[in-house]
């Protein structure tokens, strides 16, 4: 599991946006070229956020559970906005940077510092309809034109980059938190073969 984790080090970290991209419905078949600019284009975007006024804090409910389906943290807006923070995943995640040795990139209580930011993230983008058109002109991608009129069209998963974008830039982390999922997802697998 070290040595697999260690060979996720040394790739970049727009190479996870564009598998993030290109494992979403969709996206099958996609230029890998235009999926490294879309992925490069909304995790820039989201860095770009952080200059935004605060949200107010949401409730925050823990609770375990997270590793099966690799939730670090996720937003719900309904009944009432709130942020799921998985403690399971978290405490994973903690041990699997010191057992890699990533402290440098990955600080201690970053996860879940960069946990908050990230679904900060995915509230802004949810409550503000004129960011998400911010984020669809950035990618450029096309629904309709109709002589010089154009609309934007959706991007599948560009919503997430930006919002890992987002934390990244937030908590001043080394490297992008999708490098640390893809950690944890060899080390479920690695934990479930055992």
């Amino acid at each position: 599991m070290r040595t697999e984790c260690a060979r996720l080090a040394d790739e970049d970290d727009a190479e996870f946006g564009v598998r993030l991209l290109a494992g979403t419905p969709t996206h099958e078949g996609r230029d890998p070229a235009l999926l490294r600019r879309w992925a490069t284009a909304a995790t820039e975007f989201g860095a770009g956020l952080t200059g935004r006024a605060r949200l107010p804090q949401p409730r925050v409910v823990e609770r375990t559970g997270g590793i099966e389906r690799l939730l670090l943290a996720r937003y719900v807006s309904r009944p009432a906005p709130a942020v799921e923070l998985f403690t399971d995943t978290l405490a994973l995640g903690e041990e699997l940077v010191d057992l890699l040795g990533w402290r440098g990139w990955y600080p201690a209580g970053a996860l879940r510092a960069a946990a908050m930011a990230h679904e900060d993230a995915h509230r802004l983008l949810h409550d503000d309809a004129a960011l998400k058109r911010a984020l669809r002109e950035r990618l450029g991608h096309t629904a309709l034109r109709f002589g010089r009129f154009r609309i934007a069209a959706h991007v599948a998963g560009a919503d997430e980059l930006a919002a890992h974008g987002y934390a990244a830039a937030r908590r001043g982390l080394g490297r992008s938190p999708l490098l640390l999922t893809a950690a944890l997802a060899s080390a479920v697998r690695a934990l479930a073969q055992d």
